[in-house]
């Protein structure tokens, strides 16, 4: 089952929406999957829908709505592409840890569920990275993050258990990004990391040219085993 919910921000005063997928039975964690840089789209719903299926609660915030609400872009679609990249350059991702958190505070309280992890894929996969850093999330996994060279100075704050996908040709992580993730983390008590040899970045898309159907498979069977592990 699947609806459209409220989300109030931490300011108390503004809402925001998500999507949100529910399981057959009583669900035995919940998790925030985070949007990539096209807003809640059709891949990112179904994100949340196989994890349904699995016996969570997922939910997909709509980072954007500051920018604009409910957008939607398809990444194979040459100007949405592009337009995709301009969002993010003027999306304020601290407000969005912000608003994650938020998520998962509604999550706990409405829901009642005590238990809450997140997946967050491109831009979401680095937004991953900075819940697992700056908020009381259970476990997270980042697919493809970009940037996150830039954060290991926040890796002391990591206190649950992280996991990123990293493919070894991501054209928006290079080589020396790829190796300081790997410099900075790999001694990391909490911090798992899984290289992808040849791949390329949004391995794991459910739609579209991008996939590799047997790296996202392995990807997503390694993510819930952890997720079993971790949350369930």
């Amino acid at each position: 089952m699947s609806e459209t919910v409220t989300i109030t921000a931490l300011s108390g005063d503004e809402e925001f929406t998500a999507y949100v997928a529910r399981p057959a039975g009583s669900p035995k964690a919940a998790i925030v999957v985070i949007q990539e840089i096209f807003g809640v789209n059709a891949g990112i719903r179904r994100k949340c829908d196989r994890l349904a299926e699995d016996g969570y609660l997922a939910i997909a915030p709509d980072l954007f709505w500051r920018l604009e609400p409910k957008i939607e872009l398809d990444p194979d679609v040459e100007p949405e592409f592009q337009r995709a990249l301009d969002l993010m350059g003027k999306f304020d991702q601290d407000q969005g840890i912000r608003d994650i958190e938020a998520t998962i505070k509604q999550v706990r309280e409405a829901e009642k569920i005590a238990k809450v992890g997140c997946v967050g894929y491109c831009l979401g996969g680095r937004l991953a990275y900075m819940t697992a850093a700056r908020t009381d999330v259970d476990a997270s996994v980042g697919y493809y993050g970009v940037g996150i060279d830039g954060l290991l100075n926040e890796k002391h704050a990591i206190a649950h258990p992280l996991m990123l996908h990293v493919p070894t040709e991501d054209g928006f992580v290079d080589k020396d990004t790829q190796k300081a993730m790997h410099e900075g983390l790999d001694d990391h008590p909490k911090v798992t990391l899984y290289d992808y040899q040849g791949l390329d970045h949004g391995f794991a898309t459910e739609f579209g040219k991008r996939r590799s159907e047997e790296a996202a498979q392995l990807a997503d069977k390694r993510t819930s085993e952890f997720f079993t592990q971790h949350l369930a």
